[in-house]
């Protein structure tokens, strides 16, 4: 069964690149990206890998950490990181899993038998530190991801779960706010001294909550 926004993101035991690790205990109190590739020394997961290890520094200031997986062996992905580092000049500075069995990607739905039996889809599962599954995204293989989108959407679920605040279309980091609906006009004047317009009773919209 496909994994769901708010179900708890399954525990797994895996090698990886940087050791052994239990997911939930090697989490614990942070936010993570987990993101799948199709297999190693493809062209495309080369760039998306370079990408986010160039990013790591503000996965990091949100207290986020980022695992890749793929269904190849240690041993595999080693040799790739090299190459990588070779091709884009970045080293890859976070874990990737070895998930030969294919057991931690049938868990997370990562295979899809429309597009292929054997190798994952690219999918993208952003994790909280409760470990509930946050928000998810799914590519093909011939489309690499935005790891700007995925700091974008992080930015605005962690500005959700600190304030009862959505973000609205096209929102960006500093960009106004909306107060959810549920929140009362006494609640509303207490929780954002900054004060709000309200453009109707029911859409009001306030200053960055954090800033």
């Amino acid at each position: 069964m496909a994994l769901r926004l708010g179900d708890l993101a399954p525990d797994f035991q895996a090698d990886t690149t940087a050791g052994p690790i239990s997911f939930h205990e090697w989490k614990r109190g942070s936010w993570t990206v987990l993101f799948s590739h199709p297999r190693d020394f493809t062209p495309v997961c080369t760039t998306e890998l370079a990408r986010a290890a160039s990013l790591k520094p503000e996965f990091d200031r949100r207290n986020t950490r980022l695992l890749g997986l793929s269904v190849d062996s240690v041993e595999s992905h080693e040799q790739w990181l090299e190459d990588i580092a070779e091709l884009t000049g970045q080293r890859v500075n976070f874990p990737i899993v070895a998930d030969a069995d294919r057991s931690v990607a049938l868990r997370y739905d990562m295979i899809h038998p429309n597009v292929s039996d054997t190798f994952t889809v690219r999918s993208v599962f952003i994790i909280g530190p409760d470990h509930r599954i946050k928000a998810t995204a799914t590519y093909p293989a011939s489309t690499g991801r935005s790891f700007d989108e995925i700091l974008r959407v992080l930015d605005a679920l962690q500005l959700a779960a600190d304030y009862a605040v959505a973000t609205p279309v096209d929102w960006r980091s500093g960009d106004e706010v909306v107060i959810a609906p549920t929140v009362s006009e006494e609640d509303a004047r207490r929780k954002f001294p900054k004060g709000y317009e309200a453009r109707k009773p029911w859409f009001r919209v306030t200053p960055p909550p954090d800033r």
